[in-house]
């Protein structure tokens, strides 16, 4: 199981959407047309009907074992009460998250934290929980919506999870080429140290409907992908700016031969085989620093609307700090 646990601790993390959108299947998904997406969900996707992707249990980026991931499940908003639920995170102060005081938007999402404390249903007892926020963000149209659930409670990675969804249709253009703009939020955690961070970034993603040409690539659909973030910055739990900070320890591990004074951009790897018939696209995503690659990892996000009209996703992306290592796993919902 996860290592050991830190301290008590009293922060929290969760998210979903309006009624309950985020039904989550963890069987893996039926593959009929070589779809790219490997993550549990939607058992049979088609362009003509929704899809709701989720973290893969205990698997990372590239299929490679993260004890903690995916544990998140029966992710619920509810609208009247500005509140979340979620199920399958022990010592999560009862399964209810409350909007977070200190930092209740971050981008394009909401944000939420786990109660810090809970009672003995015997003996009233007060009884410390683990620190856990959440993300959640809803397009708005409401044909997408996305949710992170992370905790700082844990060394190595703790329990959590995320999941992102389409509600009904898509309709994929067969020429030409789309461009998406919109926000960008996450948050990081570590491997080798506990706490929490938040990070936001401006977003854009391009497709080029006409190529690549469909016999290059398995899925049958040839379109080309690419993605950027830049405008990056990192806040602490109360909402301060730590992005100089970030930026130093980058510096010192990385040693380039010309300092960064800015985050450096996140980029999608191009290649044919990144969006499949469905409207889901997953590919590579890589930041660098000179010529060292600083963080590395994957995107994950599907098209929704009449003439691919929005797209909402999750990128997850590792990189050393100091002698831990940070992963960001952020949300987004970008419009045409």
């Amino acid at each position: 199981m996860s290592a050991a646990r830190l301290s008590w601790m009293a922060l929290a993390l969760l998210a979903a959407c309006d009624g309950n959108p985020f039904t989550t299947v963890t069987a893996p998904p039926v593959v009929t047309d070589g779809s790219v997406s490997e993550l549990p969900g939607t058992t049979d996707p088609a362009a003509s009907a929704s899809i709701t992707r989720s973290e893969g249990k205990n698997v990372g980026p590239g299929g490679v074992t993260v004890v903690g991931n995916g544990f998140a499940e029966g992710i619920r908003y509810d609208a009247a009460n500005d509140t979340f639920t979620v199920d399958n995170l022990a010592f999560d102060g009862g399964n209810v998250y409350q909007r977070d005081a200190r930092v209740p938007t971050l981008g394009p999402a909401k944000v939420f934290e786990a109660s810090s404390t809970y009672a003995d249903s015997q003996t009233g007892e007060i009884i410390d929980q683990f620190s856990y926020r959440a993300l959640y963000g809803v397009s708005k149209t409401g044909k997408t919506n996305f949710a992170i659930v992370r905790t700082g409670a844990y060394i190595p990675y703790g329990f959590g999870g995320f999941v992102y969804s389409r509600s009904g249709s898509v309709t994929l253009p067969t020429s030409g080429q789309a461009k998406y703009t919109g926000e960008y939020a996450g948050i990081r955690d570590f491997n080798g140290h506990g706490g929490l961070e938040y990070t936001t970034g401006d977003m854009t993603v391009a497709i080029d409907f006409n190529d690549f040409n469909a016999d290059e690539s398995a899925t049958g659909n040839g379109a080309g992908v690419y993605g950027y973030v830049e405008n990056r910055k990192v806040y602490d739990m109360n909402g301060n700016d730590i992005t100089a900070l970030v930026i130093g320890q980058a510096n010192t591990d990385l040693s380039p031969d010309v300092a960064i004074t800015s985050l450096p951009t996140l980029n999608f790897t191009v290649g044919p085989g990144a969006l499949d018939n469905n409207g889901e696209a997953q590919q590579g995503v890589t930041s660098t620093v000179g010529t060292d690659v600083y963080e590395s990892g994957e995107y994950y996000a599907v098209l929704a609307g009449t003439n691919s009209s929005e797209v909402v996703g999750i990128i997850v992306v590792t990189s050393t700090s100091g002698t831990a290592t940070a992963r960001e796993t952020g949300g987004f919902i970008l419009y045409r």
